[in-house]
């Protein structure tokens, strides 16, 4: 064999070995494509740029390790070209930024310098993280909404409570929420059957065109959340979600965004276990005044959960509960002690505090509207201001509210002295999109 024949059979294996789905090209500059051989297991780091194009998924078995202050950014496309990346069940992302470098999830035409307008939505998918744990389907698993349905990798759920999908620490996720079809978009976060042992905190989504998180059941925990400018929910859960949540930040601009909190229960059947009961701590919820069409929190579906030590303020609708039957409906798992709004200051809820601020929906009696009315007062909720200047983009209350806390129920919930998302340290700063 000659030296030249020989050299040109070593390309050949060479550039066969090298897969699309894991090639880069122009140097540190490349764009990367998913031909269901995943990312592989690999680290990204802040020198490369990375621009996926498509569904890119972490494989199960894969890990994606991000370093501090990379950023990655996706092309745009709608339906089937729609980009997002996607880990799978078993697969792991290990997004662990910091303060001064977190990483940023982005479109491909953001250069981070003003070329996006802050409030710009839809520009790609999103983030997609499928886990093994629990969902109250009768099947145990089911395909997530935003994933193509020939994709085999886009199903979760499973047995394990305690299910590791890996840690978002320090990440920001910009501008996504790309319609695929029939009104279906993708959320900015979107968390399916994700166990506790999954590490989320820090977290940002901004001007996501559907909802900024929604989690399909799973016993997931998630703290310093701030999810700002979605077209849809801010926070959504179903599913039989069981976690806990802490420092949320839930804004919304004018005549944009639906409720803050949509709590829903189970779909086959709607009382299914596990039921959706995550307790929710130290939230600051700001709706969009009266522009909007949403609540602060709705309730519908047998979902319960508590919501407790927060401050919700500027909206039209207040705290919504679903009444059907009065036998598998949000007020009757209120009723059985599995719902509980309690020691929130509210304000601006709906206009000066003279409408009742606990409403219902649905198929109800004068009884039933009363008896939930009156549970403002006894979960020890108050009005007043809380001192935050919406305007100016300053959420920490001054000075910070304290009294009438409700106990924190497990060693997960960081111990403090105050209701909101905020005592008095802004830990939106330096990091965050929309504190800039």
């Amino acid at each position: 064999m000659s030296r030249i024949t020989l050299t040109v059979l070593l390309l050949f294996i060479f550039f066969a070995g090298c897969r699309k789905s894991d090639y880069f090209v122009e140097g540190n500059t490349g764009t990367f494509r998913d031909d269901g051989s995943g990312t592989g297991t690999v680290t990204w780091t802040k020198q490369n740029e990375y621009i996926l194009e498509g569904f890119v998924f972490v494989n199960d078995g894969q890990t994606l390790t991000i370093e501090p202050g990379t950023v990655v950014r996706f092309r745009s496309g709608q339906a089937e070209n729609a980009s997002a990346l996607v880990v799978a069940r078993g697969g792991k992302i290990i997004a662990r930024g910091t303060k001064e470098e977190p990483i940023i999830f982005t479109s491909e035409s953001d250069d981070l310098l003003g070329s996006v307008e802050k409030s710009a939505r839809g520009l790609w998918g999103g983030l997609i993280i499928l886990g093994n744990a629990p969902v109250n389907l009768s099947s145990g698993e089911a395909q997530v909404e935003g994933i193509p349905y020939f994709e085999t990798r886009g199903y979760y759920g499973g047995v394990d409570e305690d299910d590791n999908s890996g840690v978002l620490r320090y990440v920001s996720i910009r501008h996504g929420g790309t319609n695929i079809g029939a009104g279906n978009e993708i959320n900015g976060l979107t968390l399916g059957g994700v166990g506790r042992k999954t590490e989320i905190d820090f977290v940002e989504i901004i001007s996501n065109e559907d909802d900024g998180v929604e989690i399909f059941g799973g016993t997931v925990n998630l703290r310093h959340m701030v999810i700002s400018g979605c077209g849809d929910d801010s926070f959504d859960y179903d599913l039989g979600w069981n976690g806990n949540g802490q420092f949320w930040l839930g804004v919304e601009n004018n005549y944009t965004g639906d409720n803050l909190i949509e709590a829903g229960g189970g779909t086959a059947p709607v009382i299914g276990f596990p039921h959706s009961l995550p307790k929710i701590y130290n939230a600051t919820l700001v709706g969009n005044g009266q522009t909007g069409n949403g609540a602060l929190a709705l309730f519908d579906r047998f979902a319960g959960g508590i919501i407790a030590n927060s401050i919700l303020i500027n909206d039209s609708k207040g705290i919504l509960l679903q009444t059907t039957n009065g036998d598998n409906d949000s007020f009757s798992q209120w009723k059985n002690g599995k719902l509980e709004i309690k020691n929130n200051l509210f304000y601006n809820v709906p206009t000066g505090g003279e409408s009742p601020i606990f409403k219902l929906s649905g198929i109800f009696s004068p009884e039933m509207e009363n008896e939930w009315a009156a549970y403002f007062s006894a979960g020890k909720n108050e009005f007043r201001d809380p001192g935050i200047d919406i305007e100016s983009g300053n959420f920490v209350p001054d000075p910070k509210i304290t009294g009438h806390l409700s106990e924190y129920p497990d060693s997960w919930f960081q111990q403090v002295d105050f209701k909101g998302a905020f005592g008095e340290n802004n830990w939106i700063e330096g990091w965050t999109l929309l504190a800039e």
